[in-house]
């Protein structure tokens, strides 16, 4: 499947080629474009649009576009994810940054790689990736310990 949403990436916009392509579609190809051509290229590339305006995959009833494929992916049983959500929700919509400690240090660190990278956004892709994928393990022990700590093991 191809996605479409603007081009000069940030959080959000790294964080779900991420999300879909460790969740919904490993072959998932990510076109960037510029603002006012993603709905045009949606339609004639057959490409889901995501984090732009009124479109399912964007910001809706309070949830950033990651949030909001995990909602459509049905992914939001997944402990670790929740957490990683938890912190681009943060990271991205700007009157939420302080819900989660780890939101602010989120936001500077992508938007660092926005500076050094600028409208490369398949370069932050792959760059970004193995961040992601160091959230996603700390949230899912986060979670785990968590678990554990409500309903400790029977001795």
């Amino acid at each position: 499947m191809k996605w479409v949403t603007r081009e000069n990436a940030n959080v959000d916009r790294i964080a779900c080629p991420w999300l879909i392509k460790r969740f919904v579609d490993k072959d998932a190809e990510f076109l960037y474009v510029p603002r006012d051509q993603v709905m045009e290229v949606a339609q004639r590339e057959g490409a889901h649009p995501y984090d732009v305006p009124d479109v399912e995959l964007g910001h809706v009833d309070g949830r950033c576009s990651f949030e909001s494929i995990m909602v459509k992916y049905n992914l939001m049983h997944d402990a670790g994810l929740v957490e990683v959500a938890k912190i681009v929700h943060a990271a991205d919509v700007s009157a939420d940054i302080n819900t989660s400690p780890e939101g602010p240090g989120l936001k500077a660190i992508a938007n660092g790689f926005a500076l050094v990278h600028g409208l490369d956004d398949h370069k932050k892709i792959e760059l970004e990736t193995p961040l992601y994928e160091a959230l996603y393990a700390w949230g899912t022990a986060k979670a785990a310990k968590e678990q554990e700590q409500k309903s400790p093991a029977m001795a």
